[in-house]
This record gives structure tokens, sequence and C-alpha cells, in this order.
């Protein structure tokens, strides 16, 4: 079992960082794989929309998300971590998740998903939400901790603060690795992952 933690914040080790290594340091405590996968500080650019990554299974723009894929594709669970930039996910982070989730062609189905933003004071609720949209358009399961995914503060030193902030970022890896304990208990006793349909996609037009 296998979580993948991607910081979408372009300081590596800055506030993001530092919330999800505190549910990078409680899954292994649960006996969990991680990997943290650090998205950089270069530009990435945005989906373009034209259905390459269909076709070939890669972006036509070959930069680090390329790289990301494989890693998410493998994984039973990922955590997307970013900052919040004027209420809603930091630009670089948005374009990585978009092209992501657009190349993975349903292949994220049945993974754990879980979002965590960090701020300064506020944004946080509407960066949480937009993040949890991913998951729920790609049939994964979301793992919730017991209150929103944020921690507050300009520096790391000062989301540590944030007892009860951190304190969730616990409760985050601790529900992660029970549920994953729980579906691979569910696959040794033959429980079979739910059926999929195939994709009925309705185009509302007059």
């Amino acid at each position: 079992m296998k979580v993948l933690l991607i910081n979408g914040s372009p300081n590596g080790h800055g506030c993001t960082y530092t919330a999800l290594k505190e549910i990078e340091k409680t899954l292994r405590q649960e006996g969990i794989e991680t990997e943290m996968f650090y998205l950089g500080n270069k530009p990435i650019g945005g989906c373009i929309g034209c259905g390459s990554c269909r076709k070939t299974g890669k972006c036509v723009q070959d930069d680090i998300v390329n790289k990301l894929l494989p890693k998410a594709l493998a994984a039973d669970a990922m955590v997307l971590g970013a900052p919040v930039h004027y209420a809603s996910a930091a630009g670089q982070a948005s374009s990585a998740f978009d092209r992501l989730f657009m190349m993975s062609n349903g292949g994220f189905a049945n993974k754990l998903g879980a979002a965590v933003v960090s701020c300064r004071r506020g944004g946080a609720s509407a960066t949480f939400d937009q993040l949890n949209k991913y998951f729920t358009i790609s049939n994964m399961p979301v793992v919730s901790g017991t209150y929103w995914n944020q921690v507050h503060g300009n520096t790391p030193e000062e989301v540590k603060q944030d007892e009860e902030g951190m304190q969730n970022m616990r409760a985050i890896g601790r529900n992660m690795a029970w549920l994953l304990k729980c579906i691979e208990a569910g696959k040794a006793a033959g429980i079979a992952l739910p059926f999929r349909e195939e994709k009925i996609k309705t185009n509302y037009i007059h």
C-alpha cells in the first residue's frame, strides 16, 4: 500500500510541505509506504484541451506532469497539497492537477484521495472545495479528517503552532491508513471493486 503526496506549492519546504509531512509521518507510523512529489517552482502550462493524452497516455507539454502521472497511477491513494492564492489553489498546482486528472483517463477510480490546503488567513475552504472536485469527478473515495483539511500560518513555524490544523493532518493520515487496510482486507476476502458502467456523456443542446 502506497500513498503519493503531491506538493503543489512553489515553495518546496514551506507551509504546504509542513502539512503534508505531518500526514506522511502518520502514514509511515501506520505502516504505509509514502512518496513525496514536488511540482517544482517552474511555470506549468494549463490543459489546452487537445485530447492527445487520451490517445498517447501523455501530455503534449512534456514537463513534470508527465513524470507525475505514472507515480499517481501506481499509488493506492494520493494527497493533493496546495497553498491558497486568491482563494484558489496556486496557479501552478491548478494547471498540473487539471492535466494530471485529464491524462488519467479514469485510471484513478477507486483510489483514495485527500486534499490539503495552507493559507495565511482566508480562502482555505474555497480552495479545499476546488481540490476535492478532482476526486469526486474521478470516482475516488474522499478521505476526511476532523475538520476542513487546512492549516494556517505564514511560515512553517507558524503552521506548526496551528495545533488544531496539525492534529487534523494526523487524523487524515490515520483515516487514510485505516481505509487502505480495509480495502486490502476486502480484496483478501474476495470482495470485488464496484462495477463500473460504461461512461454516458450527455450534451445539453437545443
